[in-house]
């Protein structure tokens, strides 16, 4: 009789660091920022984290671009929306903690009915597809105001029946804290999913489609499967984003939403798993606190991302992993005086823009008020000569010497790269 064989398996104990220090920075964050304004934040960063991971499972691991997926995310917020008008009404009998479940399961539901077509192609006709469909489902709710509530949008009340341990759902804490709790199981879940047999074959029908179906398996099946899932958390999100506002209208399912998924899970890194978390956060950031500093919020985001897209295709989680790789080696105090450099020329050279940016639009919208406008703790006169000279001369000088220190970053950071493949070499050869 063979003897059983018993393989040892270590134990990774740098995943379930990561893991309890995210489930950590989950429990603590609310305990830290402790403003009404913070705590909805957070909220909706929680909620914002979901979504965006739930669209990186088609951009990022599946290389599907989607300009529709706001739709899913829309259908499971009014959804969920209805089941917490029924569940108040008592027709339904469901606590508040399992709404979200039903968003996803509507998101899970229309993605299935819809993104079997839409799978059917890939790259660009697949792209095109998902813009007609959002803009169908997004006309289709405003002709059923039966559904969708009109203008006015469908509103609910999140505290029903008799309070469970003292929760309610009532004060925004609690909301935040069942937020929290679907952010992990959520974002864990889709970790998950990205080391299954279907999470690989993903990765495989994005990179090479041919071999795929060479081998003997439907890349149509890989990314319908891809698609309906993600269509489940981004209806998980939906649901939340409905118990959190108490209120769903027809701009939930605007191409807008689906333009923000995008660019945000692009700025934080398709293709790392924690990029979109990033992105997440930069989202609600730049909704909430950027959009009330001025009224050129997407201009200005749109300069990000085009500055992104230049220099850093990658987004932030690109640039954190790269720079951990070089602290690894102990490279990076060779780089910080050209960091220094480059965060000095680009910063004058944003000023310059955003100078030129703000008296634009003061001129446009405020004209009534005079030329004269507060910027950065300084008087500026819109319609002198002086102004316009200083924000253009800083504009050409900081992209100037940014360009130069930026080709000599190049150079020193090729450098490292070069020696630090050395190093590997050596490492292995011993």
């Amino acid at each position: 009789m063979k003897a059983k064989e018993f393989h040892f398996k270590p134990l990774n104990v740098g995943r379930w660091f990561i893991w309890g220090l995210f489930a950590l920075a989950l429990l603590v964050a609310p305990r830290i920022w402790t403003s009404g304004l913070a705590q909805t934040m957070l909220t909706q960063m929680g909620i914002g984290v979901i979504a965006c991971l739930a669209y990186n499972i088609l951009l990022g691991q599946g290389g599907m671009l989607s300009f529709g997926h706001a739709v899913y995310s829309g259908m499971g917020a009014f959804l969920a929306i209805h089941a917490l008008n029924m569940a108040g009404a008592g027709t339904l009998g469901l606590p508040v903690s399992l709404i979200p479940l039903i968003g996803g399961v509507a998101g899970l539901v229309c993605a299935a009915l819809l993104g079997y077509v839409s799978t059917k192609k890939a790259g660009t006709p697949f792209a095109m597809i998902t813009l007609g469909i959002g803009e169908l489902v997004f006309a289709l709710a405003l002709m059923l105001p039966e559904f969708s509530g009109g203008e006015g949008g469908v509103s609910s009340n999140r505290v029903i029946g008799q309070p469970v341990l003292g929760i309610t759902f009532g004060p925004q804490i609690q909301v935040y804290y069942l937020v929290a709790v679907y952010c992990f199981i959520c974002t864990a879940a889709m970790f998950a999913l990205t080391r299954t047999p279907l999470g690989r074959m993903l990765n495989a029908v994005r990179d090479n489609p041919e071999r795929v179906e060479f081998v003997g398996y439907n890349t149509h099946w890989v990314r319908f499967m891809a698609f309906t899932i993600s269509g489940f958390f981004a209806g998980v999100a939906g649901g939340l984003g409905a118990i959190n506002t108490e209120i769903v209208n027809g701009e939930v399912l605007h191409a807008t939403r689906s333009g923000a998924y995008l660019l945000f899970t692009f700025l934080g890194g398709a293709t790392f798993f924690f990029g979109p978390i990033i992105g997440a956060v930069l989202m609600v950031f730049c909704g909430v606190l950027l959009s009330e500093l001025t009224k050129a919020w997407l201009l200005y985001l749109g300069l990000i991302f085009l500055f992104m897209v230049m220099y850093a295709p990658g987004g932030f989680a690109s640039l954190i992993l790269m720079n951990l790789r070089v602290a690894a080696f102990g490279k990076l105090k060779q780089l910080w005086t050209s960091y220094l450099a480059l965060a000095g020329t680009a910063l004058a050279a944003l000023v310059g823009a955003a100078t030129m940016i703000e008296m634009v639009y003061h001129r446009q919208l405020n004209e009534a008020l005079g030329p004269e406008l507060r910027f950065m703790g300084a008087t500026l006169n819109s319609a002198g000569l002086d102004a316009w000279f200083g924000a253009g001369f800083l504009i050409v000088v900081g992209a100037a010497l940014f360009e130069l220190v930026r080709r000599q970053y190049v150079h020193e950071w090729g450098e490292i790269q070069e020696d630090i493949e050395k190093e590997i070499k050596r490492r292995e050869a011993l």
